[in-house]
């Protein structure tokens, strides 16, 4: 019948070029090996397992072109754990498609996987050891495999977990930071959120957590503990647009060509803009909730704030007490600033013209991960700073507050001299504290 773009023709600027019958046997074949042209480092395995999973899932609207033979492939490849070497960065094209060519090439015995000890390893080996055979695919299976945007869908949907993960850890620090320097806790009352719900479970999770409160030490705290509430709230709203995203991404037309009404039509589907914004958006929210969170760990060594040692040393000048911890945070504000820079202004052209535009969504994506990943660094600052900070301020605590210290106890050893913090750090991100002391 009348041409159908990428398969029965050469795709991006040679789709004027017909393809014969007996190279469109193995034109589907072709795009997947010629496409392949990413390198370390590779992505880890819950994130390609994610964007396989991703993928599956939207062959499941049929609209793709894609057989139940090759969905069975695709589960039978994660039944058998391999996992293909997907390289995390060096997305250049108005898709995935670099990243894709390099997710489902081994399925058909193409490229490398992942083998257990970090390297890669030759996919049709694994595919033998497996007991599996090469897939063969289908007249519109590559670039079926190809089309979409199944890795920014897939990366956004954990980073949308990770969101919520984070967003707790920073209620949490933000409330002991308020507790330990005894802060007004007026800017947290349920008045102050008129109009503006999202803000008022927010200050609802504060107050939960900081009342009832003692007399305060001040007439009015510094600005970082005072906007705690807009400033999570500002953070919770981008996450859940990003959520809303993903669900978009899940249930729209993202194939190009995709089958629709009966014919094969051309698409922008796999251009990515709506996962693209919203993953600026929340890395920009989260690296302002850091900056905010980082401000509140410096003012915590100040004793004009607080009232207790400098820097929260138990000696201070023999020991530094926590100085350094708070400049482990500015280094990773100072990399979140970056990584906040949007990442869908500028476009380059590639494919002779014919992708004249990108979103870079893949990008942004991977942005975000690394974002939240060194947010929780931040917050893991400010929980261990305010730890500190209670304990020389030794209570007594409100309920809320008493059982995130004791949680923190569990993971953290009375500081009474300098040691090397950055194993407290990773402990405290790690938020089992979270959970409370009898997790």
């Amino acid at each position: 019948g009348p041409p159908v773009y990428g398969v029965s023709t050469g795709m991006g600027a040679l789709s004027h070029v017909s393809l014969s019958a007996a190279e469109q046997r193995s034109h589907q074949r072709n795009l997947l090996a010629g496409r392949a042209t990413g390198s370390a480092p590779w992505l880890g395995v819950a994130e390609v397992r994610a964007i396989i999973a991703v993928r599956l899932r939207t062959f499941l609207h049929g609209e793709a072109g894609a057989s139940a033979a090759i969905c069975h492939a695709l589960t039978d490849l994660l039944a058998a754990g391999i996992t293909p070497a997907v390289p995390a960065g060096g997305a250049g094209c108005a898709g995935e498609v670099i990243q894709l060519a390099h997710c489902f090439g081994p399925l058909a015995g193409i490229g490398r996987v992942l083998d257990r000890a970090g390297g890669t390893r030759p996919a049709g080996d694994a595919l033998r050891e497996a007991g599996l055979a090469p897939f063969e695919l289908g007249p519109k299976e590559g670039i079926a495999l190809l089309a979409g945007v199944p890795g920014a869908t897939a990366l956004s949907l954990l980073a949308e977990a990770e969101a919520g993960s984070l967003l707790a850890m920073l209620t949490a620090a933000a409330a002991l930071s308020i507790a330990a320097v005894r802060a007004p806790v007026d800017p947290y009352a349920s008045v102050c959120a008129r109009g503006d719900a999202v803000l008022g479970t927010v200050l609802e999770r504060l107050r939960a957590i900081i009342s009832p409160a003692g007399q305060p030490r001040m007439l009015q705290a510094p600005v970082s503990f005072r906007a705690a509430g807009p400033v999570l709230a500002h953070a919770l709203r981008a996450a859940d647009r990003l959520a809303a995203a993903v669900r978009r991404a899940l249930a729209g037309v993202t194939d190009s060509p995709a089958f629709l009404d009966g014919r094969f039509v051309g698409t922008a589907g796999f251009y990515g803009l709506d996962l693209a914004a919203h993953c600026d958006d929340l890395a920009a929210a989260i690296a302002h909730a850091a900056e905010v969170a980082a401000a509140r760990t410096h003012r915590l060594l100040d004793p004009h704030v607080t009232g207790l040692p400098a820097q929260l040393a138990s000696r201070p000048g023999p020991d530094a007490g926590l100085v350094a911890v708070h400049k482990r945070a500015a280094g990773e504000v100072h990399a979140l600033r970056r990584l906040a820079m949007p990442t869908y202004i500028g476009q380059i052209e590639t494919s002779a013209g014919q992708e004249d535009v990108q979103t870079f969504a893949w990008a942004a994506a991977v942005n975000l991960r690394e974002a939240l990943r060194r947010a929780r660094a931040v917050a893991a600052c400010e929980a261990l700073t305010a730890f500190q900070a209670c304990a020389l301020a030794a209570g007594p605590w409100p309920p809320g507050c008493g059982a995130l210290l004791a949680g923190l106890a569990q993971v953290i050893e009375p500081i009474e001299a300098d040691r090397p913090f950055g194993e407290d750090i990773d402990r405290v991100a790690a938020g089992s504290w979270l959970a409370g002391p009898d997790a």
